[in-house]
């Protein structure tokens, strides 16, 4: 699949569709580039990917990207109003390439998410670039993992994202790391798991990074996934940030367990390369988050 199909990373703008601007952003308007690849029209394996098959494809998995397949795009009504000031920012994974960071942070842009790593078997290939870069151009940055839950278990994925760039330290330039839990791009939306033994997943996951690094991970998902494969478990919002998916005009539902979320990502092309995120706050407060 082309990578032209997403907003591409050397350039911070496309003009296929047209989002309004928020107001509370010092940013121009949000122009939205290309959509998202869909996996909607790939047949689901009969049995679970192994990691490194030729089915194996991490290079199109990225935090959004089984979201407007299953619950699709609100179309183009205005961001509505919220209770904060937000923040800008963007997430990218190895589909964006190389990425122009000093543009996206002249359009704007705050900080960003970059995806680090897969499963047990996937480092994203331009994660110095994308990682390193953003924290050059003066963003604040943290890094993802894709998770595979019937692949191997949450600590041991947990490590994995850790051994490769999702460490934090007290910069005030990065994010805690994150964790990417959603629809299995490769078969089952749940991966093949129970519901309390998805939660168990993601607990397992959730302390390991936080024994490692000393901060609990952002979780991102979105409402119907978690509610499907948790059992709409509230147990993770007094540790956890919420990084939400939804593309739509408002925010809506959260999560149970979650009063609030910390990231919104809203849409998957505008501005910036790669999927569109909002701050639920003033840039001194991200710099808080990234404080601890």
């Amino acid at each position: 699949m082309p990578r032209t199909s997403r907003s591409a990373g050397t350039t911070g703008t496309t003009t296929r569709r047209r989002l309004p601007a928020v107001a509370a952003l010092a940013a121009a308007a949000l122009v939205a580039g290309a959509t998202a690849p869909a996996y909607a029209a790939e047949p689901a394996p009969v049995a679970p990917v192994v990691e490194g098959r030729a089915a194996f494809h991490p290079d199109r998995d990225f935090a959004g990207s089984t979201v407007a397949a299953h619950e699709g795009r609100s179309g183009t009504a205005p961001l509505a109003a919220l209770a904060a000031t937000q923040t800008p920012g963007l997430d990218v994974s190895s589909y964006q390439g190389n990425v122009n960071w000093s543009g996206a942070a002249a359009n704007g842009a705050r900080f960003a998410y970059v995806k680090a790593t897969e499963g047990t078997g996937y480092v994203n290939p331009y994660f110095a670039q994308q990682y390193n870069g953003s924290y050059n151009a003066g963003l604040i940055r943290g890094a993802y993992h894709f998770a595979l839950p019937n692949s191997s278990s949450g600590a041991t994925q947990a490590n994995y994202l850790v051994d490769h760039g999702g460490g934090w330290s007290a910069d005030g330039r990065t994010l805690p790391p994150a964790l990417d839990i959603e629809y299995n791009p490769y078969g089952a939306t749940c991966y093949g798991l129970s519901q309390s033994a998805m939660v168990s997943w993601i607990r397992s996951f959730s302390d390991t990074v936080h024994a490692r690094t000393g901060r609990y991970p952002t979780i991102y998902t979105t409402v119907n996934w978690w509610s499907q494969c948790t059992g709409d478990n509230g147990g993770f919002g007094a540790t956890n940030p919420l990084w939400l998916a939804r593309y739509g005009s408002t925010v809506g539902t959260l999560p149970n367990g979650w009063g609030y979320q910390t990231i919104w990502q809203y849409s998957d092309s505008g501005t910036f390369p790669g999927d569109q995120d909002l701050f639920n706050g003033a840039a001194d407060r991200l710099r808080a988050l990234a404080l601890g």
